[in-house]
């Protein structure tokens, strides 16, 4: 039998909140605590880094040329005497920009669009699904390139072409997920009440997804930023006078034996940036999935 004294001292365990639950989930893993205090550091770094120096990105000191680090430039210089330590700044700051909007909007059109042909089924999911079957074997990185080249660099033309042709391995994920939800209890009261079958997707079933949508928008901001790279070191993505990481790893390059840090510090930041955004993806996978060695341990709890 059941005492008052159980029932008190049972009730704050299991009174405690999702949210609450999910974090101390989420704390338990120490890389993903570590990506969380690196990424940090890296958006703190682009947006007051700029402060520690009175050069910006466009800035050209013609008596140091392709210099060494040093006092006056921290990081050195590259051969038109523009300060490494201000490029890598608004060069991080370019891509952080690039990464979490890519992201963001591709989470959104995925979750529609996933979801949507989910709940319509029949003929709607058919021809959904046949789209993004045939988006998918189109040579996306071929055409990246040739629109982002008669784009001119512009970094918002390059966000709006990222999303175009980002969306349809997550879209179709989220519809794989979708079509048992659609069969739910809750989905089926709202349909019986006349509610609207958009109001149903955004209120019904991609909150539900919330877990999946979480995880995928962390790693996006992974894969954005390798594909705003390699686009901008072909000469594809952002151009001069902006800058990016991608460009910057692209100029040193070519002088990788001669002035080294021309290249080695835009790549370490990329390395730093995937690195956290991977170990904060990998954190909140093992903090939202009950199931996981992880998720399991911080529950016991």
């Amino acid at each position: 039998m059941t005492t008052v004294t159980d029932t008190v001292a049972v009730r704050p365990h299991a009174q405690l909140g999702r949210g609450r639950l999910y974090l101390r989930r989420f704390l338990r893993n120490r890389l993903a605590v570590a990506g969380v205090v690196i990424f940090a550091l890296l958006v703190l770094f682009s947006l007051f880094g700029g402060l520690f120096t009175s050069y910006t990105h466009t800035d050209a000191d013609f008596t140091a040329l392709t210099r060494p680090p040093s006092d006056a430039h921290w990081f050195g210089t590259n051969q038109g005497g523009n300060d490494i330590y201000a490029s890598a700044v608004h060069g991080l700051r370019r891509s952080l920009v690039i990464a979490v909007s890519v992201s963001v909007l591709t989470i959104v059109v995925a979750a529609t669009v996933g979801a949507g042909a989910a709940y319509f089924g029949g003929r709607v999911e058919r021809l959904t699904l046949a789209v993004i079957h045939f988006l998918l074997i189109v040579p996306s990185f071929l055409i990246l390139a040739l629109v982002s080249n008669r784009l001119a660099g512009d970094w918002r033309a390059l966000i709006l072409v990222l999303t175009l042709f980002g969306w349809m391995s997550t879209a179709r994920v989220i519809w794989a997920v979708s079509t048992s939800l659609r069969e739910r209890d809750y989905v089926t009261a709202a349909e019986f009440m006349g509610v609207r079958p958009l109001r149903i997707i955004l209120r019904h079933i991609i909150p539900n997804l919330g877990s999946l949508l979480i995880v995928n928008l962390t790693l996006g901001v992974v894969a954005t930023v390798l594909s705003e790279t390699a686009l901008s070191f072909l000469g594809f993505g952002v151009q001069t006078p902006d800058v990016s990481l991608g460009t910057m790893l692209a100029d040193g390059a070519t002088t990788i034996t001669s002035a080294p840090w021309l290249f080695a510090f835009p790549a370490g930041l990329v390395v730093l940036l995937t690195v956290s955004m991977t170990f904060i993806g990998d954190g909140l996978r093992d903090a939202l999935d009950p199931t996981s060695v992880t998720g399991a341990a911080g529950g016991r709890r």
